[in-house]
C-alpha cells in the first residue's frame, strides 16, 4: 500500500529542524526502499521550509502512521500537524526515476482536496515529462476518493494547480517542492 505524507512546519521550527537533519535523513534511510518520492516544500518564494512530502509504500495504515510519527522531527515539535493519506502511485514509478531528473524547472507539490465524485483519476495525457509522482488520495481502505496529490514540474503555481479539474475541489494547495534525500 502507498501513503502521502505531509509534515507541514510550525512556525519558528527552522532552528530545530536545522539541528535534526541527521537525525532525520537517519531515520528515512531505514526507508529507502520504500520510499517513492520525498523532499521539502517552501514558501516565501523558497525563502523558507515550509514542510516534508513523504510518499512511501508500506504494509497497512498502522505502519504508515508509525512512519509519520516516529519521525524525529515529529517527535521534537517541529511539524504543526500531518496529513497522512493512502495514495496510488498511478504512474508506477519513483522520483528518482522521472525522465526529467533533479535538477531543473520549477517543481510543486499540488494537493487537492476532493468534493463529490472523484476526479483526475488517470494520468493527465502528455504530461509525461511534468509529473514527477501522480495519484488519488484514498481513505484508509482505499475505497473512498478524498483528493488527488501531484509533485510536477512546471513554469509556476498557476500552471502546477491547472493539472487538476480546480472546479471539483473544496480546495487545492501549491506547495514550492524540491527532491529530497541525503546531498
Amino acid at each position: 500500500m502507498e501513503f502521502l505524507c505531509y509534515h507541514r512546519d510550525r512556525p519558528g521550527s527552522l532552528p530545530l529542524r536545522h539541528e535534526l537533519t541527521e537525525a532525520h535523513w537517519a531515520y528515512m534511510d531505514q526507508y529507502e526502499k520504500e520510499l517513492i518520492a520525498r523532499g521539502p516544500t517552501f514558501g516565501d518564494g523558497g525563502e523558507s521550509v515550509t514542510g516534508s512530502v513523504h510518499i512511501v509504500g508500506l504494509p497497512d495504515a498502522a505502519a504508515a502512521r508509525a512512519f509519520a510519527f516516529d519521525e524525529p522531527n515529529y517527535q521534537a515539535g517541529v511539524y504543526r500537524d500531518v496529513l497522512l493519506r493512502r495514495w496510488r502511485n498511478a504512474l508506477g514509478r519513483t522520483m528518482w526515476d522521472f525522465p526529467g531528473g533533479r535538477e531543473g524547472g520549477n517543481r510543486f507539490l499540488v494537493l487537492g482536496f476532493g468534493a463529490g465524485e472523484p476526479v483526475d483519476l488517470e494520468v493527465p495525457a502528455g504530461r509525461d515529462d511534468e509529473l514527477i509522482a501522480y495519484g488519488p488520495l484514498l481513505s484508509d481502505d482505499g475505497t473512498v476518493w478524498l483528493g488527488t496529490a501531484a509533485l510536477v514540474r512546471a513554469p509556476d503555481p498557476d500552471a502546477a494547480r491547472g493539472l487538476l479539474t480546480v472546479d471539483r475541489y473544496a480546495a487545492v494547495e501549491v506547495h514550492d517542492w524540491e527532491f529530497g534525500g541525503r546531498r
